[in-house]
């Protein structure tokens, strides 16, 4: 029988679903007719109440990300919600609470880079023992240019997450502070001015982000895990090289669809497997990752506008998240 979905948000993001539900009917209208859903809809509540919808795309706003995720979880139907879970570490809380009250999981978060095969091959090095310990991960995520209005704390807030998640992901360690720095060399004030991070894990390790969004060239994530015994590099796909008048180019993407589009498509084969079955993917990242990336990322505001070292204190973890520490 086949899985009949809702996806709220039609922004970038299109399947072939059941409902598609946005604020704009005209827009709703045009994904539906794009991918031959059956109905469109305006109301998000209703959408997921609705009892043709069996699971929901959460695709809309950051700021509905949580309240609609309760919606579906009340409503007794998984949801694959985008990151971020919320900006807010007590609203991931309230979804947490909820879950843990039904004995069950409900939530799968749209952290894709955990799907993303040169990831897993980073990770697979490191779990196989070729590495032996890891000592460093640097990270760096690279934007053509930043959105009007897009400042250094929404660097941290809305751009790192994907690092936050994936770094602990690979590494199977929690977070125990983090520093933030900006060049003085850039106007800290002009949209987009790019953020450097370190941050300490539980187990020893030292990771650093920079989120640069203004890097004109191309969209660019790439990343490497230092071991002991030698390191993983993350190269991001280049599509096409050109040798060509003395010169070797390479072309890079505008965004992030072409980098993580087979990232995306194994996140939604799991969270279909999730729905089928009712037991969540091993990979998949939950509404307790969701949780400690808010966390690390308020840590991290505070750290920006301070200066200094803050310490990352997570809650305790309830025993339904218990299935993992992901090694």
């Amino acid at each position: 029988m086949s899985i009949r979905l809702a996806i709220i948000g039609a922004g970038v993001m299109g399947a072939k679903l059941q409902v598609i539900c946005d604020a704009s009917l005209e827009r709703a209208r045009k994904v539906a007719d794009d991918f031959g859903a059956v109905d469109v809809a305006t109301d998000s509540l209703d959408t997921i109440r609705r009892s043709d919808v069996d699971a929901v795309l959460i695709a809309s706003p950051d700021e509905t990300h949580a309240p609609l995720s309760l919606a579906a979880i009340e409503a007794g139907k998984p949801a694959l919600c985008e990151k971020p879970l919320s900006q807010s570490a007590r609203e991931c809380l309230d979804v947490i609470k909820t879950e843990t009250s039904c004995g069950r999981q409900f939530v799968q978060l749209g952290f894709m880079r955990r799907f993303d095969p040169s990831y897993a091959e980073m990770k697979s090095a490191l779990d196989d023992g070729a590495l032996g310990r890891a000592i460093m991960m640097h990270n760096f995520h690279r934007n053509v240019e930043a959105p009007a209005n897009f400042t250094g704390q929404m660097a941290i807030t809305n751009s790192a997450p994907h690092e936050f998640d994936v770094a602990r992901f690979v590494l199977g360690s929690d977070y125990r502070s983090i520093s933030v720095f900006q060049p003085s060399v850039v106007d800290a004030s002009k949209t987009g001015a790019p953020v450097f991070m370190v941050l300490e894990t539980t187990t020893g390790q030292l990771v650093n982000i920079e989120i640069n969004n203004n890097a004109a060239y191309g969209y660019d994530v790439r990343g490497e895990l230092v071991g002991e015994k030698g390191s993983v590099f993350l190269n991001g796909p280049i599509h096409a090289r050109y040798n060509l008048s003395m010169q070797s180019l390479e072309r890079y993407a505008t965004d992030w669809r072409p980098r993580f589009a087979e990232a995306y498509r194994l996140q939604n084969r799991a969270f279909l497997e999730f729905v089928r079955s009712g037991v969540f993917h091993a990979v998949a990242a939950d509404a307790w990752d969701g949780y400690c990336a808010a966390l690390v990322a308020e840590a991290g505001v505070e750290a920006l506008a301070t200066g200094g070292r803050v310490n990352v204190v997570l809650e305790a973890k309830p025993a339904l998240y218990q299935r993992r520490m992901h090694r």
